[in-house]
């Protein structure tokens, strides 16, 4: 950390003092977009962070992004983070790939906080194989018209605009299954898609949908690139995604940590704190080794993406050992605050629920152990 990168964290902390215990319990409860924290922070101009200055942005990096991401996932971890973490990675295709015109069109809004987007990457019979895809985008007059469904969409709910992967070519008709599919920004256009809520555990205030479409136009406008290449295109977001995940999931921990320390030292069993028992006490003191170990792992990794250097390897590790640290922090202070832990006043059940899903999402355990295995050990590919 230097002077600049808290400079960042004492901005992006300054609004999130503005949103408690109490307001994050309640969007657990309620399941209510958390839309004045959305709009605080834009109004800020953290929203932009890392887009261009001639968009609105603030065209700063990924380190600056992971120390904002993972100040908000302290606060309200991943209710507060997931509702406005693709607007650190999310349009970066559009940044790269897209026209001058179409950047003037879509940037602004997303900075401004005035649209929302989603994704549609994932289906239920692909998973994590992106190149077998099956949502189909047919070519018509001015554009395309799409069917299909997509699952796992977050914000669907409230979205204004969605980033669509889909085939424009039938994978069966190219050489190599990474091509024939195209990326699209376009209109969440809610009379050709419908948006089916999935009850989940946790991060109950931003939805998780399965969508279908039936008809969806996409005027010509709308394709980011070439035709063909969208799978390609989707990577540059990629790395950036697992570093912020990395970092949220570190965040979420160190609050759970916090919640946890401060229980053991005031909670008194049998006339003693329960914070003097090592049984209790060397389970936090490795959570907490944990957690700064991913730390600085995530933010080796932003280094790398910022300097422009190969981060694989290091996105992929800081999301893991991120996701894990977290969880595990998480779970020790349920176990720590014993009875208590259960009880939703306390909060640390919440932080459990939340942080699990950094575990599984956007890409597996297995996968990364297996891209670790690959092109670091140089081990034969295992799928």
């Amino acid at each position: 950390m230097n002077e600049h990168l808290e400079s960042i964290r004492e901005g992006v902390q300054s609004v999130c003092n503005n949103f408690g215990d109490d307001y994050w319990l309640a969007r657990d409860d309620d399941g209510v977009f958390p839309q004045e924290f959305h709009s605080a922070l834009a109004k800020a101009g953290w929203l932009g962070i890392t887009m261009p200055p001639e968009y609105g942005g603030a065209g700063l990096g990924v380190s600056e992004a992971a120390i904002m991401m993972h100040t908000i996932a302290k606060c309200g971890a991943m209710s507060a983070a997931s509702g406005i973490h693709i607007n650190m990675f999310g349009p970066h295709p559009i940044v790269v790939f897209g026209t001058d015109e179409q950047k003037e069109k879509w940037i602004p809004p997303l900075v401004k906080g005035e649209h929302k987007v989603c994704f549609g990457v994932t289906e239920p019979n692909a998973g994590l194989d992106t190149t077998n895809i099956t949502t189909f985008a047919k070519r018509v007059d001015g554009g395309w018209v799409v069917n299909g469904r997509k699952i796992w969409n977050s914000t669907a709910q409230v979205a204004d605009r969605i980033m669509l992967l889909a085939r424009t070519t039938k994978r069966e008709d190219v050489s190599k299954s990474t091509q024939g599919i195209s990326l699209f920004y376009t209109e969440f256009d809610r009379s050709k898609i419908e948006a089916q809520r999935i009850a989940k555990m946790g991060r109950k205030a931003i939805d998780s949908n399965m969508i279908f479409f039936d008809n969806l136009f996409i005027p010509d406008g709308d394709l980011i690139g070439e035709e063909g290449k969208g799978f390609y295109y989707i990577l540059e977001a990629m790395n950036p995604e697992r570093i912020l995940i990395g970092a949220e999931a570190v965040g979420i921990g160190q609050d759970a940590l916090r919640r946890a320390t401060g229980y053991a030292a005031e909670r008194e069993v049998f006339g003693r704190p329960i914070g003097q028992n090592q049984g209790i006490q060397h389970p936090l003191a490795e959570n907490w080794m944990e957690l700064e170990a991913a730390w600085l792992m995530a933010m080796n990794a932003a280094k790398l993406y910022d300097e422009g250097a190969s981060c694989g390897a290091e996105a992929n590790a800081a999301k893991f050992l991120g996701a894990r640290a977290g969880y595990n922090a998480a779970l020790q202070s349920v176990l720590t605050h014993g009875g208590m832990g259960y009880a939703k006043e306390y909060h640390v059940e919440r932080l459990l629920r939340e942080v699990i899903i950094t575990r599984i999402a956007p890409v597996s355990e297995q996968l990364i152990a297996s891209f670790i295995g690959e092109r670091v050990l140089g081990l034969p590919k295992s799928y």
